[in-house]
């Protein structure tokens, strides 16, 4: 089963892992370790996304009986790299109950008044749950850092912060899974026109999205930062090219995958005497 079940030629985890990505070099049309089309891909995300499904509600199910490990994605990517089509197509093949999702934007005048993990440390998910975050605290070493919002000596701190916090995260029972997302330039201003050409896109259409892409150099330069400073053992990252959507939908479902099974998950033993059960059930 597992052999037909898998069509990589390489586990996801390991073609996919940060260590020594050169962020210009990523190739972001490419499908890493794949080796079928997007028929291929889009039939395989179907039968793991049914394995993604079975291994989510027994982490639900033992969150349900006092287990307090849990999982967190965390997307990071520009506009456009595809983080709600992620959350629509794969988060979106499980039971909901077993989700506790945060998207992060621009920071409300309350967040601004606290350190910049505040807000990050309230959305974390429960035991049981999977996380997800759209965007997330490494928001605070890229847009801060490219747009010069606080000062160098500020955000230059915030890279062993979140080292730190992450393996405390760990060591209490979430599991990581970092995902950074990359599109090409090319293929962003394509999905942008598409927006543009779609009355019901307006909404995701943002005007400052096509100012963001003159700053593409300084992101490059901030996310090469983030994956030199944070890709730890702990808590490492995954270089998602991200121009085809089905390969992205298809990794990221692996990357779950790969942590649900991690946990060793079995079905929690029932907490009552299941035969006097059966048996009131039958004289009910």
């Amino acid at each position: 089963m597992a052999a037909k079940a898998t069509s990589w030629s390489k586990p996801v985890t390991k073609v996919l892992r940060a260590d020594g990505v050169r962020v210009g070099e990523i190739d972001t049309a490419a499908t890493p370790g794949f080796k079928g089309n997007k028929q291929d891909g889009e039939k395989l995300l179907q039968e793991r996304g049914a394995v993604l499904s079975d291994l989510q509600e027994r982490l639900y199910a033992n969150g349900r009986s006092g287990d307090t490990r849990s999982v967190l994605l965390v997307l990071q990517g520009m506009d456009t790299a595809g983080k709600g089509g992620i959350v629509r197509h794969v988060i979106g093949s499980v039971d909901p109950q077993g989700v506790d999702h945060a998207a992060f934007g621009v920071p409300t005048p309350e967040e601004k008044k606290h350190h910049f993990l505040w807000r990050i440390k309230r959305k974390l998910p429960r035991g049981g749950q999977i996380g997800v975050f759209d965007r997330s605290h490494y928001e605070d070493v890229l847009v801060v850092r490219v747009h010069e919002l606080v000062a160098p000596e500020v955000w230059g701190k915030r890279y062993d912060e979140i080292n730190k916090w992450e393996r405390q995260l760990v060591d209490n029972g979430t599991t990581l899974v970092k995902v950074a997302m990359f599109v090409s330039l090319d293929e962003q201003k394509k999905r942008l026109a598409q927006r543009l050409d779609r009355p019901d896109k307006f909404w995701k259409f943002n005007p400052d999205d096509i100012g963001e892409r003159a700053y593409w150099p300084q992101y490059q330069e901030a996310y090469q930062a983030v994956l030199d400073r944070t890709n730890t053992e702990y808590a490492p990252w995954y270089v998602l090219p991200c121009d085809r959507k089905w390969y992205s939908h298809l990794a990221v479902t692996e990357l779950l995958i790969d942590a649900l099974q991690g946990l060793k998950l079995d079905w929690p033993p029932a907490d009552f005497d299941v035969n006097e059960q059966k048996k009131r059930l039958a004289q009910a």
